[in-house]
């Protein structure tokens, strides 16, 4: 067998003391890491690699594809990796949860590269950890084929993310319960390995705080700036409170995109959001279809609907909140905390103003007339439900004339055409009139407007129904569509029109299937 010639430099290794228990159970663990090995799997099987990404890592498919499926499915290790599990705490659906760390997510290193600089390589679904709980610390296909998809889908949609390296089936069978509901049943299992320069997340910084251990909490920040910060210089009171404003920038600008796409995390714990401003796991996600500010695709939040697709910014700040409660040890001043978590505020009215203009190709935001026709967009689009994603496309090819006919020219548009109300009908007549009014503004043509839209409107999302194909065909062996389905969402921007049958609507069926509407945590 040939060998794999990657460089490790495993910095969080040697900035932190180990957990000193070896054994693989659960316990309380008071350092910010455990040893942890991936389990051996049975008959492991890759099915699907981001080529440029292994690429780019060092790996040559084409020498080392053998070595490469046992090592990202848990098989074997290459010098240099010392697989460990991470330590962190976090708030969970507003309450705190003590200890919780990396249950089915084991680190295998950092790897060095020459565009991206150190990798860390994150298998999950591996097998357990102290962290693991009651849990076994494995995934299974369907949420392996979900996170791999998105992962690559919010890459070239321009999002920050983890990356998806890889994606194998282990040849375990994995018992599962959906929905929590007592239908448990075997399911194929999967690894993902996925890829970023750091899994620090907020809850890593949150743990240590709760146990006063100062000590430990400085440590973790002043790696989190001389390893991903810095630019902002040698850790000290200042660079804590830069830090600070940073994540904060960073998590306002991800939640913005978020909303651009129409892309609703599904569990914005504070152990799910990451410090260097990435979406990270990729769980009860969904996208919107018709526009909702208060869809949830977790079944957990079905009631509360505390990380509605509206709510996502609110929790943003909620958390950083959390954070700065956490760091506040090393500052000892609350001011300019306080101070950051109010800017927040203002920072995402602006972001998110800026971003509706450009939906709506409006060369710049001008002032409140803007945010009027925005709200009363949002209104109409929930109550006339509008596919989101289908409106700003048809939106960017229309012009004056069009809204003389407005209701036949966005009909694709609409879930419901024939139950709209004559007063909707007008309401939305009157809101492109006002539309079309506004854009006498632009100093660009109608062909540049388009242009312009087209570039932040993608054309082809992840729906939930589309990764529910593709799951379902997985699992009777057959990869055809999760593989068309990386080439598609390459370039989510473009027409494509060899692929229009993935830019539809919701088909009727799906409205209300399983995995394709909403789920839950396993999923």
């Amino acid at each position: 067998m040939t060998t794999i010639n990657l460089v490790f430099d495993n910095q969080f290794l040697k900035h932190f003391p180990v957990d000193e228990v070896t054994e693989n159970y659960p316990r309380q663990v008071s350092q910010a890491y455990s040893w942890a090995t991936p389990k051996k799997t049975a008959e492991p099987k890759l099915i699907a690699v981001t080529q440029t990404l292994a690429s780019d890592i060092g790996f040559n498919l084409d020498e080392n594809l053998a070595l490469f499926t046992d090592v990202l499915s848990g098989n074997a290790l290459l010098e240099g990796m010392q697989p460990y599990a991470m330590n962190y705490g976090g708030h969970q659906f507003g309450h705190w949860a003590g200890q919780l760390g990396d249950g089915r997510a084991i680190n295998l290193g950092q790897v060095k590269t020459q565009k991206s600089g150190l990798l860390t390589l994150q298998l999950k679904g591996a097998g357990p950890t102290p962290y693991s709980r009651t849990a076994d610390g494995l995934a299974v296909l369907r949420s392996s084929v979900r996170e791999f998809l998105c992962s690559e889908a919010m890459y070239h949609l321009g999002i920050p993310t983890t990356r998806a390296l890889s994606l194998c089936l282990t040849g375990d069978d994995v018992i599962r319960d959906m929905f929590y509901n007592g239908n448990a049943k075997a399911e194929p299992g999967a690894v993902v390995c996925r890829v970023s320069k750091s899994f620090l997340r907020f809850g890593c910084f949150q743990l240590p705080a709760s146990r006063k251990d100062t000590r430990l909490l400085k440590q973790l920040v002043d790696f989190s700036i001389t390893q991903n910060f810095p630019h902002i210089g040698e850790p000290c009171k200042a660079t804590y409170i830069e830090w600070f404003k940073e994540v904060s920038e960073s998590t306002c600008q991800l939640i913005v995109h978020w909303m651009r796409v129409g892309f609703v995390h599904g569990v914005m714990n504070t152990d799910n959001l990451s410090i260097i401003g990435e979406t990270i796991d990729y769980g009860p996600y969904g996208w919107i279809d018709n526009f909702d500010l208060n869809w949830t695709p977790n079944t957990t939040d079905s009631q509360g609907k505390r990380y509605c697709f509206g709510a996502q910014a609110e929790i943003g700040q909620w958390n950083l909140f959390q954070l700065a409660n956490a760091i506040y040890p090393l500052i000892g001043d609350a001011e300019p905390l306080n101070q950051i978590l109010n800017d927040y505020a203002e920072r995402y009215q602006q972001r998110w103003r800026n971003m509706m203009a450009s939906k709506l190709g409006f060369e710049c935001y001008i002032n409140d007339e803007d945010d009027i026709l925005f709200i009363e967009l949002e209104k109409i689009m929930t109550s006339l439900e509008i596919d989101m994603t289908l409106f700003y496309r048809v939106l960017a090819t229309a012009t004056a004339e069009n809204s003389i006919d407005a209701l036949r020219f966005f009909n694709d548009c609409f879930y419901q055409p024939e139950k709209l109300e004559q007063t909707d009908k007008l309401r939305f007549v009157e809101w492109l009139a006002n539309y079309f009014k506004r854009l006498e503004k632009n100093k660009e043509d109608h062909n540049q407007r388009k242009q312009n839209m087209n570039s932040v409107n993608p054309k082809y999302v992840l729906r939930n129904y589309i990764s529910q194909q593709a799951i379902e065909q997985a699992e009777q062996g057959d990869y055809e569509l999760l593989n068309t389905l990386q080439i598609v969402f390459k370039r989510p921007y473009d027409e494509q029109p060899e692929f229009e049958e993935f830019a539809a609507k919701r088909p009727q069926w799906a409205k209300n299937k399983a995995g394709c509407s909403m789920l839950s945590c396993s999923s």
